[in-house]
């Protein structure tokens, strides 16, 4: 599916990023200084080393399973659920099976 994720289109999420067999697959919706929001698919397995980053994250669960680990706390989530991850604070993501979610980056005060 091609989405431009123009202002005024209506999409549905988890139909807007396509799974890709033993990978992680990244879609930029929109970014500027301020921050960005990012759609994330992973294959079952696949995952997200710990790291930090300088902006606030908050991870929306659009499809499957994951288990993301904030500050050595794992987390497991679901379709649906949502988590913040706070700048600079080690977190990790893994795929408890094909999952998608999108990832809202907001830079800080």
């Amino acid at each position: 599916m091609k989405h431009n994720f123009s202002p005024g289109e209506v999409f549905r999420l988890k139909d807007s990023i396509d799974y890709s067999r033993g990978a992680t697959v990244s879609k930029i919706v929109a970014k500027n200084k301020y921050g960005s929001t990012t759609l994330f698919s992973f294959d079952e397995g696949q995952n997200l080393s710990e790291h930090t980053a300088p902006f606030d994250a908050i991870a929306i669960i659009l499809d499957g399973k994951c288990e993301i680990t904030i500050a050595g706390k794992p987390n497991s989530l679901e379709e649906g659920q949502m988590i913040i991850m706070p700048a600079n604070v080690p977190h990790a993501v893994e795929a408890l099976e094909a999952f998608k979610m999108m990832l809202i980056m907001i830079k800080s005060g």
